[in-house]
């Protein structure tokens, strides 16, 4: 009697196994729902391009010189200029034309009556580095000094030619400013035998199209 309850006991306990373990498995809770991950690209920076026309207008400082006279003189030039250069990537070449305008009185040059150094024309030529908004570059080419004097016609002016060194930065994508150290040597003035140098220290600023 007592082995046939002890099975029957044993038969109820198994029978009841599955039920008492559902009764205390732990309950699922189903996970959220992730929301996706959206991965916005930055457009690259642009790159300053220095290619294009551009007007604008300088202030200079200038300063006549001679190896045949003993006499020095400074002055103010104030002018314009328009160009087109062309970016490469890392080179930039470019042509200009400039025009000066000033009064720079050269006294005791040796002639009977004083000289007034009046304009300064220009026809460039120019290559830079382009190192971003940074250019610097070298340029020369052909100028043409007009002098005034009562002691000689000089209609026609004198012819020389240049050299220098000058660099622009861009302010924006329309500006840019910049400074110019150039040295001329101007032919013989008005038949004297007189050969002349002329310095200009210069700020610059200039629209691009």
């Amino acid at each position: 009697m007592l082995n046939r309850l002890s099975l029957i006991s044993a038969a109820a306990l198994l029978a009841a196994s599955p039920a008492f373990a559902a009764g205390f498995a732990p309950a699922t809770t189903p996970a959220a729902p992730v929301a996706p991950i959206t991965v916005t690209a930055t457009p690259p920076a642009a790159t300053p391009d220095w290619t294009g026309f551009y007007v604008g207008g300088d202030l200079s400082y200038g300063q006549f010189d001679s190896d045949d006279i003993d006499t020095e003189a400074d002055g103010h030039l104030t002018g314009l200029h328009a160009g087109y250069q062309r970016d490469f990537g890392r080179f930039v070449l470019g042509a200009e034309l400039e025009h000066d305008w000033g009064n720079i009185a050269i006294d005791d040059a040796g002639l009977a009556d004083d000289v007034t150094l009046d304009r300064v024309a220009r026809a460039k030529l120019r290559a830079g580095y382009d190192a971003g908004r940074f250019l610097p570059y070298v340029t020369g080419g052909w100028a043409h000094a007009t002098l005034s004097s009562d002691g000689f016609d000089d209609d026609e002016g004198v012819d020389g030619t240049f050299y220098g060194l000058g660099v622009s930065y861009q302010l924006t994508d329309r500006f840019d400013v910049g400074a110019e150290v150039l040295r001329h040597d101007f032919d013989e003035l008005a038949d004297t035998g007189i050969e002349t140098q002329v310095t200009t220290i210069g700020l610059r600023g200039s629209i691009r199209f």
